[in-house]
C-alpha cells in the first residue's frame, strides 16, 4: 500500500509574482532556484532537529482566528535557524511583527505578513535556540528582545 511520505511543495497564487517572489528573497533571505521558487533542502532542516526533520500538517477548526490578521484560511511556517537575525531584517525592510513574538519548549516564534495577505509563522526549533544560547542571544519573549 501507499503512502503520503512529505510535502512536496506550497503553491499559491499571487497578484504580482515577480513583487512576491522578490519579497520572500529581500525579506526572508531566501534564493531562487533554477526553476523559479524555492527549494528547502531536507539535510538543512534536519540539523535542527536531533530526533529526525519533520512538517506538521494539520487541519484547524473553521471558526480559528489563528490565522488572522489574514484572510486566508491557512498559514505559511518556516523553519529558520536565527529568528532574531530574520526579523531584525524584516524591520529593516519595513515589514512588522503582527503579534507578540513566543517563546515555547518547542521553539521561538514570529509571525509577519507577506504581500499578498499570507500570514507567515517564523519558527526557530529549540536545537537553534538552544544553539543561540551557547552564543550568549537572548531567548526571553518578545519581539524586542531578538538582537
Amino acid at each position: 500500500m501507499g503512502k503520503v511520505i512529505g510535502i512536496g511543495g506550497i503553491f499559491m497564487g499571487s497578484g504580482d509574482p515577480a513583487a512576491t517572489k522578490d519579497w520572500y528573497v529581500r525579506v526572508l533571505g531566501l534564493e531562487v532556484n533554477e526553476y523559479g521558487g524555492f527549494a528547502f533542502l531536507h539535510r538543512d532542516s534536519a540539523e535542527a532537529f536531533p530526533e529526525g526533520a519533520r512538517t506538521i500538517f494539520a487541519p484547524f477548526d473553521a471558526g480559528s482566528d489563528y490565522f488572522a490578521p489574514s484572510e486566508l484560511p491557512y498559514m505559511i511556517n518556516l523553519i529558520v535557524n536565527d529568528l532574531g537575525a530574520i526579523m531584525a531584517r524584516c524591520r529593516a525592510e519595513g515589514v512588522v511583527e503582527i503579534q507578540p513574538s513566543e517563546v515555547h519548549d518547542y521553539g521561538r516564534f514570529g509571525w509577519i505578513m507577506d504581500p499578498d495577505g499570507r500570514k507567515i509563522e517564523l519558527w526557530q526549533p529549540p536545537s537553534q535556540v538552544a544553539a543561540d544560547a551557547s552564543r550568549g542571544a537572548i531567548l526571553g519573549g518578545g519581539f524586542p528582545q531578538f538582537p
